[in-house]
């Protein structure tokens, strides 16, 4: 009898080198490649995956969401990064869904801390200083040690950005789906106490993944609820915090400064006001990009690969309903 080989997909805008290693790793298994998202339906109509590995690249073209997730589509369909969230829903029973959470969770958390010390050293003002030389010999720095730091969401990016805060010697609280103890936090919560622990924090780092329970989560309520002078940086995905209220704790208080890595719309729209508000950081959705990334996370994808071909159970599986 025999057995069809494994039929993989490798959905990115540049798949050579993965497709080259999958065939290193894995030689029986078959191999196709698609390196933009028009394509990508066709693709899988005419080679029918098992496996496709996809990543959302930079495109003008909307994500192919719908060939991912018909009813003769792949079993088993790797995502590139940690949100799934342009995946909408899907049917565990049908399909598996895994992704690469964790891989970035490092320099996502050195994004974070280097953000909090962008506003607490004030490099925007020493910037416009040495530019008007300047010697400001009034200038004051604000300490990162003793300030209170409330994470939002506690997943792989929480928990990297809450040791390192704890290097600074902060206090460090937090928010997860499931608020049990957890070891370097010094207290954890559910996300429905967010107004009342907004109060204590100094600074707030938001990393939970976008789902119908977290859109807009981060409200004129909560943000209201903040202590005046809050840092905040946003790592999560557009549509966590509400946009419109940000706007307004940014011009009147009580959020001091942000530095702001997703939006609800990207590109954010050259004529959005997040771009001139002098206490924001604007970056385009590179907190986590950093030179080895991808390989990073297709290493991940082949040896989660290599063990589904084995038999083994797939790990990084996502939950439709949590989004995580």
């Amino acid at each position: 009898m025999t057995t069809a080989p494994i039929k993989v997909l490798l959905h990115n805008d540049d798949t050579a080198a993965m497709a080259a290693a999958v065939r290193a790793a894995l030689p029986d298994c078959a191999i196709a490649e698609c390196n933009d998202f028009a394509s990508l339906p066709a693709m899988i109509d005419g080679f029918r995956p098992d496996a496709v590995y996809t990543v959302r690249f930079t495109s003008a073209e909307p994500y192919p969401r719908d060939a991912l997730f018909f009813e003769q589509g792949p079993r088993w369909v790797a995502n590139g990064g940690a949100g799934t969230d342009h995946f909408g829903q899907w049917d565990p029973a049908r399909v598996t869904v895994t992704n690469a959470a964790g891989v970035a969770a490092d320099m996502i958390a050195e994004y974070v801390m280097g953000a909090f010390l962008h506003f607490t050293l004030d490099v925007p003002g020493l910037c416009a200083d040495q530019a008007s030389h300047t010697w400001n010999a009034a200038r004051t720095v604000r300490p990162l040690r003793g300030a209170t730091l409330l994470v939002v969401g506690l997943g792989h990016s929480g928990r990297a950005i809450a040791a390192r805060a704890k290097a600074f010697g902060m206090r460090v609280i937090g928010t997860r789906a499931r608020p049990l103890a957890m070891d370097g936090i010094d207290a954890v919560f559910g996300a429905d106490a967010l107004a009342d622990l907004m109060p204590q924090a100094d600074f707030v780092a938001v990393s939970t993944p976008l789902t119908p329970a977290t859109r807009g989560l981060i409200d004129s309520a909560v943000l209201a609820a903040a202590k005046p002078g809050v840092i905040l940086a946003d790592v999560s995905r557009g549509g966590v915090i509400v946009p419109d209220a940000l706007l307004a704790a940014l011009r009147d208080g009580p959020v001091a400064a942000a530095a702001l890595d997703v939006f609800d719309r990207e590109p954010l729209p050259t004529d959005s006001p997040f771009w001139d508000l002098p206490n924001v950081l604007v970056s385009p959705h590179c907190s986590a990009v950093h030179d080895g990334w991808g390989a990073d996370s297709f290493a991940l994808f082949l040896e989660n690969l290599k063990g589904w071909v084995a038999g083994k159970p797939l790990f990084n599986v996502v939950d439709p309903t949590r989004g995580y």
